[in-house]
């Protein structure tokens, strides 16, 4: 079995039901770090972040710059600033252009995440009204990571992962609740968790 170290997910429209459903499902022992960019306005408040700890049995907090990536941790890329992961294992923060119109931009955290991990990175893309992420997801499937998408008759707003699966770049295209199941199941057997 593939030994992965790092889920990636990009989310939109959508995003707070989307990663709630998500994130909820995650068994409490689930050890790999997951990393999240959702679109949120510049001038967001933190109830996004305390709304999803609330209802998770994982810790969620905000990615902070040059932190540790630690497993068994959810990071949410702050409001208006790109979230990249450096080749050490800690975030870089950075207020370049928007991509996509984006800022954060799923787009930069695959890319980054790609170039981290390798053969060890689960990518995820989740409802949103744009294609930010589809060029992230070739890079990732690029270097050997794990592709997902959200099927997209059942998201929200179906764009994104529309944009993803046209790139032919995603592994496995399935419904928003299978989602932490499949990736308890992959990373399952190495931490303990799998039934």
């Amino acid at each position: 079995m593939q030994d992965y170290e790092a889920v990636v997910i990009g989310v939109s429209a959508g995003g707070m039901k989307a990663l709630r459903v998500v994130l909820a499902g995650l068994d409490p022992r689930f050890d790999a770090p997951l990393i999240i960019v959702q679109h949120r306005m510049e001038s967001s408040d933190n109830y996004f972040i305390t709304y999803l700890d609330q209802r998770c049995r994982l810790k969620v907090k905000e990615a902070e710059e040059k932190e540790k990536i630690t497993r068994g941790i959810i990071y949410i890329a702050p409001a208006n600033y790109h979230l990249l992961i450096e080749k050490g294992g800690t975030f870089s923060l950075t207020v370049d252009e928007p991509v996509k119109y984006s800022r954060p931009s799923v787009d930069v955290l695959f890319e980054t995440a790609a170039r981290a991990y390798k053969n060890r990175l689960i990518a995820v893309i989740l409802t949103g009204a744009n294609s930010d992420g589809s060029a992230g997801i070739v890079k990732v499937k690029a270097a050997g990571g794990l592709t997902i998408a959200q099927n997209p008759e059942t998201a929200l707003s179906p764009v994104m992962p529309q944009a993803a699966i046209a790139t032919g770049a995603i592994d496995f295209i399935l419904e928003l609740n299978d989602i932490p199941v499949f990736l308890t199941d992959l990373l399952g057997s190495k931490y303990g968790v799998r039934d």
